[in-house]
């Protein structure tokens, strides 16, 4: 029996002309921690905001031709002064089909729009995890993982530079 892939309901087709797509295939919990190292004194009340120290990273790995795995790295910190409140990170997995783009788009489609479908289930694993560490949810702000990609782009061409230098 032959595979037929079919176009996406609702999507519009362009006669025999290749439609670019991107399905998500499978999304996972690749690692999860949750760390309180002071409880249960950290959860008193304080007279003082702590700080939130948040990073991301995004990373892609292909499977075949057409199927990547994508990965969603969160990581955040709250402390006061250098009591660290709680420690939580998420690498958060999403495996994509992608056909019919261009070469130059796929890695756009890799570390902007695969992310950026990926972001809210990470978000909300994130503020369940600080929830039910006995801390207010953590509601991370949108990302803009195109800042983040053109940002990626100019360091590793800045890099290039001083190698060449």
């Amino acid at each position: 029996m032959a595979n037929q892939d079919s176009a996406p309901t609702g999507a519009a087709t362009n006669g025999n002309a290749a439609q670019a797509s991107l399905n998500v295939l499978a999304q996972y919990v690749k690692d999860l921690s949750f760390e309180s190292p002071g409880a249960p004194n950290s959860l008193r009340g304080r007279d003082k905001a702590p700080g939130i120290n948040i990073n991301v990273n995004v990373t892609a790995n292909p499977l075949t031709d057409k199927q990547f795995d994508v990965n969603l790295t969160l990581n955040a910190k709250a402390a006061v002064d250098k009591d660290v409140l709680f420690n939580v990170e998420l690498v958060y997995g999403g495996v994509f089909n992608i056909e019919g783009f261009p070469q130059e788009h796929m890695l756009p489609v890799l570390f902007i729009e695969c992310p950026r479908l990926l972001f809210p289930f990470a978000r909300q694993i994130i503020a369940d995890a600080t929830r039910n560490g006995g801390f207010p949810p953590l509601m991370l702000d949108p990302i803009d993982f195109a800042q983040m990609f053109q940002q990626k782009i100019a360091e590793e061409q800045a890099a290039a530079k001083v190698k060449v230098s």
